[in-house]
């Protein structure tokens, strides 16, 4: 048998970082329904030419194909990068089954065929909301979204603060436009690494682009007054007049939130036309950010409708991999039992059971040691997990592992 060994990038918890995790999209998922947005699943797989369309993602995509395929045949099936792409696909496919503005949030795996580094895996846990209209969707909307990004991080305990940075791609586009670039795409990607690359050599990207580079990098350091900064380039379009309104529209309704304008944020996705966002923890800016989204008008094909959306993604397994290394996020035990009900003897074993029996049905979880050895081996067992609490049957009797302490109780009345 091969050696058994870990793929770099495909992260697996230990048990008492799989329970922090379930409890992190737990409280993830309450705050989500708190707000209104409903559960789907879709599929893991997409049209591979679909998935090639979404933007600088053919190097990232991974394909699916039979072990016994033809040489020949065509890998015509990839695993979704994300699921904003999925989404679109679902909205139209259900197009008539669904009530607009439809609200929905989803919580699966995605790959992205990346190299693995801190805060970057091929296999990851993602959290995601979106808000799909019919027509047309509010900008009120867009305003929501970091309201409920800050609500969510400040739910989940042992999460640090975060900063909510956000911008309009409709004010960057327009500024490219301004100044003459005519393939914005490619130009708007090499803006996105502005925090990875640095300045000098995303100016030296944007020259070998025939960009502007100076003017373009002015625009990403704009801070303070943003209206000012923005005319203070001097630079005349359409799109900056309606960029810069919804900019300062979304400013206006996050008042007192740790929310901020930030024109360097631009998102690589070419999927994007209108507001983004990304958020960082504080203290942990160095791996990225943890929750990043935006505004889409032309995702979601629906025929003669126009479907526009908004929406944001947490990286789950961005936010744990960071604070696990860190040890920055205290886990606990190895296992959700809250009692370990010992075996005295075989003959002892259906009345464990029993016990057993009334906690579980009572919530409380439960399990019965598997053999009747000593109780010192048992209650070792049942510290070395985590377990904090021991029940004997023959007695009776709980004892608190942390306390030391042991009283009568009854599987009926009792809680931990």
């Amino acid at each position: 048998m091969a050696k058994a060994r870990a793929i770099s990038g495909f992260p697996e918890w230990l048990p008492e970082q799989r329970i922090v995790e379930q409890r992190l999209l737990d409280g993830i998922r309450r705050q989500f329904e708190l707000f209104g947005f409903a559960p789907i699943e879709t599929r893991a797989v997409e049209p591979l030419d679909q998935l090639l369309t979404k933007g600088e993602t053919s190097k990232e995509v991974y394909t699916l194909t039979r072990l016994q395929a033809a040489e020949d045949e065509p890998a015509e099936l990839g695993l979704h990068f994300d699921l904003t792409v999925p989404l679109a696909r679902y909205v139209a496919q259900n197009l008539n089954d669904l009530r607009f503005p439809f609200k929905r949030y989803q919580i699966q795996k995605a790959w992205r065929g990346e190299r693995p580094q801190e805060g970057r895996y091929r296999e990851f846990t993602q959290a995601d909301i979106d808000v799909v209209g019919r027509g047309s969707l509010s900008l009120h909307f867009d305003a929501e979204m970091p309201v409920l990004v800050h609500e969510v991080m400040t739910a989940l305990p042992g999460i640090p603060p975060v900063t909510i940075r956000f911008n309009n791609r409709k004010l960057v586009e327009g500024v490219m436009r301004g100044l003459g670039v005519e393939d914005v795409a490619p130009v708007m990607r090499a803006l996105d690494k502005l925090d990875r690359r640095g300045p000098e050599r995303v100016a030296e990207d944007l020259r070998e682009l025939g960009a502007p580079a100076e003017k373009l990098l002015a625009m990403a350091h704009v801070h303070g007054d943003v209206v000012e900064g923005v005319r203070a380039l001097g630079v005349e379009h359409q799109l900056v007049d309606e960029g810069l309104a919804e900019l300062v529209f979304v400013l206006d309704a996050v008042k007192g939130r740790p929310v901020v304008a930030d024109l360097s944020i631009v998102r690589g996705l070419d999927y994007y036309t209108g507001t983004v966002y990304e958020t960082t923890m504080d203290g942990h800016e160095s791996v990225g950010a943890i929750c990043s989204g935006g505004r889409y008008d032309n995702l979601v094909e629906g025929g003669k409708d126009k479907l526009p959306g908004v929406g944001v993604s947490f990286g789950v397994t961005r936010i744990l991999g960071r604070l696990f290394g860190q040890d920055a996020l205290p886990v606990g035990p190895k296992t959700p039992t809250q009692v370990l009900v010992a075996l005295a003897s075989e003959d002892e074993r259906a009345a464990a059971r029993d016990v057993a029996g009334a906690l579980r049905a009572r919530g409380i979880p439960t399990e019965v040691f598997h053999e009747p050895v000593k109780f010192g081996k048992q209650i070792a067992y049942a510290d070395g997990k985590g377990i904090p609490y021991v029940w004997f049957t023959h007695s009776g009797e709980v004892r608190d592992l942390a306390a030391r302490e042991q009283a009568p109780a009854s599987p009926e009345s009792w809680s931990p």
